[in-house]
């Protein structure tokens, strides 16, 4: 490399700051003076570099760097490569100018606070580019020190987005590979926390660009515990992997960077990527299409962007179904399923189609609500009105009644509180003028034939009835199966009471409900934990809220280390638990519906 050419520096070193002013004089001054444009991000917890210029100046910059003991074992990887044009292309990947900014993050590894910080110290065990592809090369074969052995299966985690790996990716014949097909970098842990069965208990190779992001998932995979120990990255990426195999080795295509050069290919000059409009082979972002609705990258050959200017990807397709499908080709004719002449707006106006969800409109979260023992949709949906009315802007709440009626009781007491019951001496009131009532499971003498008339209860309430109403679960089960066949699909589920001690058996049946009940949450409140078999007896992965009364005896219903013990059911690390000083009740006021919205706001 002639040091007159051009050239791109990527590194990053996760180290603790004390001196953040110090540090940001010192880029801003060696930057500067040596002509180095692009980004800089400082944070409490370390740096994270892309500058290009001039390869002289590139290793000057090095140098520099070095001399500071904070960036001791830093991998810096510098490439040659063609002098930015003042282009889009450029602008878009800052470099034309110089940004130092100081962030609370490196990379924004989620989009909500984590219930426990994660500790880069925690990361997956690097392994170099020649010891990754050895891996793969003998995907079972045993490795001393803590490597993969034979003994369990070898999988390849992708931490990167879907418009990078829609380029390339790793291959190997023998060895699973996982991508997430996330949109964003901030999506991983969601992804992890419901997929977290495909993990566990493997040995996960995990990779991306040039490493740092890998630092901080693979860190979140470990922090889950038993059964996610071994975890291995490599160390630099894909471009110390090109670099050591030129040949493109294991990996297919090309690497997407987040530079002026947009891609990085091998020797290997086959082409993974595909438009999205005809499906032929072409992977060249630099035209900079993007998806109407979310803006995210994506890939349109140079024929159809004559023919359309308006493009919905993968993503927006399969989870915002009401706007229809992109457009096709079929018998090289385009189709018009999104024709032009229906947009209003193109584009070019930054301005999105009646046709299209407005960007500021996100698709809201849909919540399935199960009622508690002898209550109804009605009765519940009025009780969480002003839940409902708190959470309009991020979910819509879907009430249903449950599957077993319940028949007309009261208690021969002048204190039977049930709204509908005969006062003492006088007649009651016809069935008709009062609203059923529902269950979700039963007694095990339930004979399941609801009498048209009133009958007197044939004991005083029982606080603890609930542990005794353990039939019923596959009648509801199959229900509930019809109830996301017909209404859904569903984002999550919240329960109460014995709605949430359903919700909680449907998470128990893990994978065995796939493709009928797929939740991506629960909300539990004032939940327990029905004496059953399906509750099975591992801990139950899918994130989970839990909200309860702290105090012992302020719920009547159902006390607070009832439901302590169902939110222990399920894993740490996926469930939040939201205590407060009122009772049988969902709370809405501040902190507890903050604490609602911000874990909701995980899934939006």
């Amino acid at each position: 490399m002639s040091k007159d050419e051009y050239g791109v520096l990527l590194y990053y070193k996760f180290a603790s700051i004390t001196d953040l002013n110090s540090l940001f004089s010192f880029y801003h001054s060696n930057c500067n003076s040596l002509g180095l444009l692009g980004r800089v991000r400082l944070s409490p917890n370390g740096v994270n570099v892309t500058v290009g210029g001039l390869l002289s100046a590139l290793e000057k910059h090095i140098e520099a760097v070095k001399s500071n003991s904070l960036f001791q074992g830093t991998d810096f990887k510098l490439a040659s490569s063609h002098h930015p044009l003042n282009d889009k292309v450029a602008v878009e990947c800052g470099f034309t100018s110089l940004s130092i900014r100081v962030v609370k993050e490196l990379v924004t590894f989620s989009s909500y606070p984590l219930l426990n910080p994660l500790e880069v110290s925690n990361a997956g065990r690097h392994l170099s580019a020649a010891e990754f592809h050895s891996v793969l090369q003998s995907a079972r074969q045993l490795m001393k020190n803590g490597s993969p052995t034979d003994d369990k299966q070898l999988v390849l985690l992708d931490a990167r987005n879907l418009y990078e790996t829609r380029i390339g990716k790793f291959h190997a014949p023998s060895v699973e590979t996982l991508d997430p097909g996330i949109r964003q970098y901030s999506d991983l842990p969601s992804w992890i926390d419901d997929n977290s069965e495909l993990l566990r208990g493997k040995h996960v190779l995990m990779y991306c660009t040039g490493g740092i992001r890998c630092e901080m998932a693979s860190a979140y995979i470990r922090s889950k515990g038993a059964g996610f120990e071994n975890v291995f990255q490599l160390y630099g990426g894909i471009q110390r992997y090109l670099e050591q195999f030129p040949d493109g080795g294991f990996f297919r295509g090309k690497n997407f960077v987040f530079d002026h050069r947009i891609s990085v290919g091998s020797s290997d000059t086959s082409i993974m990527g595909a438009c999205l409009i005809c499906g032929s082979s072409y992977d060249n972002y630099s035209s900079r299409c993007r998806c109407t609705h979310c803006r995210i990258l994506v890939l349109v050959c140079d024929s159809c962007q004559i023919k359309s200017d308006a493009y919905v990807c993968e993503l927006c397709q399969k989870h915002r179904m009401d706007f229809g499908s992109i457009p096709s080709v079929e018998d090289g004719e385009l189709a018009t399923v999104l024709d032009k002449n229906d947009l209003k707006t193109v584009c070019s106006d930054s301005k999105i189609s009646s046709q299209l969800p407005s960007r500021n409109a996100p698709r809201k979260l849909r919540i399935l609500c199960l009622h508690g023992f002898r209550q109804n949709a009605s009765s519940f949906k009025g009780r969480s009105a002003s839940l409902a009315k708190k959470l309009k802007s991020i979910a819509e709440l879907v009430f249903i009644d449950a599957p077993h009626e319940l028949p007309f009781i009261y208690q021969s007491c002048t204190e039977a509180k049930n709204s509908c019951a005969p006062p003492s001496g006088q007649h009651a009131p016809p069935p008709e003028n009062c609203k059923r009532k529902y269950a979700w499971s039963v007694a095990s003498d339930f004979g399941g034939k609801v009498e048209a008339d009133w009958k007197i209860a044939n004991q005083p309430f029982d606080p603890l009835q609930y542990q005794g109403q353990t039939d019923g679960f596959d009648v509801s089960l199959a229900y509930l199966k019809k109830m996301f066949s017909e209404q859904g699909p569903f984002d999550g589920i919240l329960g109460f009471s014995q709605g949430a001690a359903m919700a909680a058996l449907l998470c128990a049946q893990g994978d065995k409900l796939k493709g009928e009940i797929d939740l991506r949450f629960v909300i539990l409140c004032s939940g327990f934990a029905l004496p059953l078999a399906d509750f099975g007896q591992k801990p139950i992965n899918c994130p989970s809220l839990h909200i309860f009364g702290s105090d012992p005896g302020k719920d009547r219903q159902i006390t607070s280390h009832t439901s302590r013990y169902l939110a222990s059911r399920f894993e740490d690390g996926c469930s939040v638990i939201i205590e407060h000083e009122f009772g049988h009740i969902i709370p809405t006021r501040s902190p507890y519906m903050d604490n609602i919205k911000d874990f909701l706001r995980r899934f939006l």
